[in-house]
């Protein structure tokens, strides 16, 4: 299928590791031309190269951070006519919600809910404007099922998704869509982070923890970000246009409801 991205620009945030980098990779080999942001530049650069060594494609760097005006200016300066726009933000780790002072839950909603609304509030009327717009948001499985340990990102995630719900149905007859990847289990360094942050003296292992994770999944395994990507090139994609306002679980199934 042709997926209709060829010379499309995409900004993609987050795209040096994890999904961010396979979904930076998806939309190379569609013939997108990109500028990839992430805070680390030793990562970005790497990525950048890789995705360049096999595709041919344009890629341009950016090492910012998305929570300060500084770094979602330099992005929007070095992409500022966007067709798709990709908001991929790190987590917190896991802890206690008695634990969690102002200042941390400030952090959280920062990172995860206000820096891709503010990203989304630059490029949302060019996109209009210009009659075509693809933003998708990788958030997580917890704004449909909360883990206790995760409330910061349970909190924030959800505060987001409930945000560009609304804002969805005001584009989509200028072909501008938002939607939203729930990501479950996915074997990327952020889940090894979370797992290894789950390690407690004379508990059970990183090793014993992550399989585990893996055995109460229905599909009995991680996902791959590379089927996170493709999913995030087809909503980007000229055959997405009906679909906006979406939250799209990718859990191997373990969201044990109907709808």
């Amino acid at each position: 299928m042709d997926l209709g991205l060829n010379g499309r620009r995409a900004l993609l945030c987050g795209a040096s590791k994890g999904m961010g980098r396979a979904c930076a990779f998806a939309l190379a080999r569609e013939g997108a031309d990109l500028t990839l942001a992430a805070r680390g530049a030793e990562a970005l650069a790497a990525t950048a190269r890789d995705i360049r060594d096999e595709t041919g494609a344009t890629v341009r760097t950016v090492t910012a951070d998305i929570t300060t005006e500084k770094g979602r200016a330099a992005m929007l300066a070095a992409c500022p006519t966007p067709d798709i726009l990709l908001n991929n933000a790190g987590g917190k780790p896991p802890g206690d919600f008695r634990d969690w002072d102002r200042a941390a839950w400030i952090e959280a909603v920062d990172l995860m809910m206000l820096a891709p609304i503010l990203m989304i509030r630059e490029v949302f009327d060019g996109m209009v404007d210009r009659g075509f717009g693809r933003i998708v948001n990788i958030a997580s499985r917890g704004v449909k099922i909360p883990q206790p340990e995760l409330g910061l990102a349970n909190g924030a995630r959800t505060g987001l998704v409930g945000f560009c719900a609304g804002l969805a149905r005001s584009g989509v007859a200028r072909n501008v869509t938002i939607n939203t990847i729930l990501p479950g289990i996915v074997a990327s360094e952020a889940q090894r982070a979370h797992v290894a942050a789950l390690v407690t003296p004379g508990g059970p292992t990183f090793d014993e923890i992550w399989a585990g994770r893996a055995a109460k999944s229905p599909a009995r395994r991680f996902g791959r970000p590379e089927e996170i990507a493709a999913l995030f090139a087809f909503l980007a994609s000229d055959h997405a246009g009906l679909m906006t306002g979406q939250s799209i679980l990718m859990d191997g199934g373990d969201y044990p409801g109907t709808l």
